[in-house]
C-alpha cells in the first residue's frame, strides 16, 4: 500500500493506493473518532475537526480538516495498527 500525505488549505489529505480496502480506512477513522486508536496524540486529535473517506478499494482518500501538520499525520500513519497489523 502506498500512502501519500499532502497539506491542503483546510488540513491534510492522504491518498492510499495499491493494496488498500476502503473498509479498513473507514475502520481507522471510526477508531479515531471513538478514541480507540492509539496512533495519534491527544493534542493531534483535538486539532482535527472533520474526517472524510472517499474513493474505493485500491484508491481511497482520507481528508482531515483542521490545523494539523503533514508530519503529525505521517507519524500517526506509521503507528496505526489498522494499517500496520
Amino acid at each position: 500500500m502506498n500512502k501519500i500525505v499532502n497539506r491542503t488549505q483546510k488540513g491534510v489529505k492522504i491518498a492510499f493506493t495499491g493494496e488498500v480496502k476502503k473498509e479498513n480506512i473507514v475502520k481507522m477513522v471510526e477508531n479515531c473518532a471513538t478514541g480507540q486508536c492509539e496512533c495519534m496524540s491527544d493534542a493531534t486529535k483535538k486539532k482535527i475537526r472533520n474526517m472524510e473517506v472517499r474513493g474505493e478499494d485500491g484508491a481511497v482518500e482520507l481528508e482531515l480538516t483542521g490545523d494539523i501538520a503533514k508530519e503529525e499525520i505521517e507519524a500517526a500513519l506509521a503507528r496505526s495498527k489498522v494499517l500496520n497489523p
